[in-house]
């Protein structure tokens, strides 16, 4: 796998829109070319090298024989991944919006740091691991979209904000620390693993699915009801839950006969 080395030498007076610091633009191309990719601060476009960015190595033949790595203070840097297929993508500090975002299909992307809102949008395949915290709308659709999360896994090491999952339809989300409120608004499949604890309104109009909080939940959604206390042994997490089955308030399909209801576990025992 070639290597390409970005390193963020000047800060955009406004938010650079980098769509192009993916390993689908970089494949095939030389440092001098990748250079020469367009990115956007607000309408007016600029040079992804020397106007912003210091390159150096190759990339190679395709997306899958890739590999970037960014450097600096990217907080100001959005859509990082945008749309990649395979390959990967490690960023050595924080990073703006829509890591990963617009419909990431393959490959890999590690952050070290945080990232803000937005992280795997539309996400349809690959790995997301973020070793920091999440802002809010994590895996979740693109504003007025219903296509959340698709397909995929995106692994937070310490927190997340609101509105995780929203209209999530597949793939896992697996949080280490604590989220806010709103998790799998209007979810229709997937499931969020939280490892810490949670606020208000999970699984609000969620039609089909898995939560599972190993930490509290400060207040219940009305819709889900208590079934039973059952024992789960998935993916190294082992304990008592309680199970809950809902939201009863929204429309459910059936399957064999059977009306099917997200599913919400806390763990009562480790």
């Amino acid at each position: 796998m070639e290597t390409v080395t970005l390193t963020i030498k000047n800060q955009p007076e406004l938010y650079l829109e980098a769509d192009t610091i993916a390993p689908d633009a970089f494949a095939g191309k030389k440092a001098e070319e990748i250079a020469d990719l367009p990115v956007y601060v607000g309408r007016e476009q600029h040079r992804l090298g020397g106007d912003f960015f210091e390159v150096s190595g190759k990339a190679g033949a395709t997306p899958e024989e890739t590999k970037i790595v960014v450097g600096g203070d990217l907080s100001r840097v959005k859509y990082i991944g945008m749309k990649m297929t395979g390959g990967e993508v490690v960023v050595n500090g924080n990073a703006d919006m829509y890591v990963g975002g617009a419909w990431m299909q393959g490959g890999k992307i590690t952050v070290n740091g945080n990232v803000d809102a937005f992280a795997g949008t539309g996400m349809k395949g690959g790995e997301l691991v973020i070793n920091g915290n999440a802002g809010n709308y994590l895996g979740a659709a693109y504003r007025g979209d219903w296509r959340g999360m698709q397909g995929g896994k995106i692994t937070v090491i310490g927190n997340a904000g609101s509105d995780i999952g929203t209209f999530m339809n597949g793939g896992e989300i697996v949080i280490g620390g604590d989220v806010d409120v709103h998790v799998a608004t209007h979810a229709e499949g997937g499931k969020i693993v939280i490892k810490g604890n949670a606020k208000s309104r999970l699984g609000g109009q969620m039609v089909e699915g898995e939560i599972y909080v190993l930490g509290s939940i400060d207040l219940m959604m009305p819709g889900f009801v208590y079934r039973e206390d059952v024992d789960v042994d998935m993916d190294g997490i082992k304990g008592r839950f309680a199970l809950y089955e809902g939201d009863l308030g929204e429309r459910h399909r059936k399957r064999k006969g059977q009306t099917i209801y997200a599913k919400l576990y806390q763990r009562i025992e480790a």
